[in-house]
């Protein structure tokens, strides 16, 4: 299987994922409050629904999408206020909206090379990471939904494309903040789910390392989790400014998630 196959296969795997936790749902669980603070179940759907179109858009008619983001700009109060504009819309519509919007994203991504670019909010991707990122995405929402829920998934090897882009990612955590970003190579030493040998990234001789189970820094880089909650191990100064600002989605940054322990 190519890569292009490979991704598509697993994004499809996460969205089957996604939906084992929505199809049960009963009306009312689409109004369960989420993490991400003023976000319901629904508000997450809706989030992955309005770019999936938009996804679909950017791949298949590139002219087009960088036409609509004249004058727009994805600011937090933005991403909130198209998050909450189906508000009113029944349940069952917004599930079939989210099923639609992401058949039609798949199947444009697949008349896509690994290497086409494609714009998007962010810099423009290559339609790998691109694809790579709706994973990213549908896997960080679908925390928030299984933790509404009072649901733990367990990790899959599919972590992987997360924790890869979130270290490809590194520069933009420090750029959309305004922050230089550290000269010094950060060494990337990450446990994969149900143990094995490391996944790693960076020189292997750097000083600075993060190192930990791979789910934890999939979490750090999605904004899921506040670092002192994870069990990352976190060496030298370019290391720790990076694990402060770490974000591998385009967008402003937020606040982040508040520390659970004490």
């Amino acid at each position: 299987m190519d890569l292009m196959g490979e991704l598509l296969a697993d994004l499809r795997a996460e969205t089957d994922s996604l939906e084992a936790l929505l199809t049960p749902l009963g009306p009312a669980q689409w109004e369960l409050p989420t993490p991400a603070e003023g976000w319901a179940v629904r508000d997450q759907v809706a989030h992955l629904a309005w770019f999936d179109d938009a996804a679909r858009t950017a791949a298949t008619d590139p002219a087009a999408f960088r036409a609509s983001l004249e004058g727009f700009a994805i600011e937090a109060d933005t991403v909130d206020e198209l998050a909450f504009r189906s508000r009113g819309m029944p349940a069952a519509e917004l599930h079939a909206w989210f099923r639609d919007a992401r058949a039609r994203s798949l199947e444009a991504f697949a008349r896509l090379g690994a290497r086409d670019r494609i714009p998007w909010y962010g810099p423009d991707m290559s339609a790998a990471s691109f694809v790579t990122a709706r994973l990213m995405e549908t896997w960080a929402h679908g925390e928030d939904v299984a933790a509404a829920l009072g649901v733990t998934r367990e990790p899959t090897a599919r972590l992987r494309h997360v924790a890869m882009l979130g270290v490809r990612a590194r520069p933009y955590g420090f750029a959309v903040r305004g922050l230089p970003l550290p000269a010094e190579p950060v060494r990337v030493e990450l446990t994969p789910p149900g143990g094995g040998e490391p996944w790693t990234a960076g020189p292997a001789d750097a000083p600075d390392v993060v190192r930990g189970p791979m789910l934890d820094f999939c979490l750090l880089v999605t904004r899921r989790v506040h670092l002192a909650d994870t069990a990352l191990e976190i060496t030298g100064p370019a290391a720790r400014a990076w694990a402060e600002v770490a974000q591998a989605f385009a967008g402003p940054p937020g606040e982040g998630r508040a520390p659970r322990s004490g």
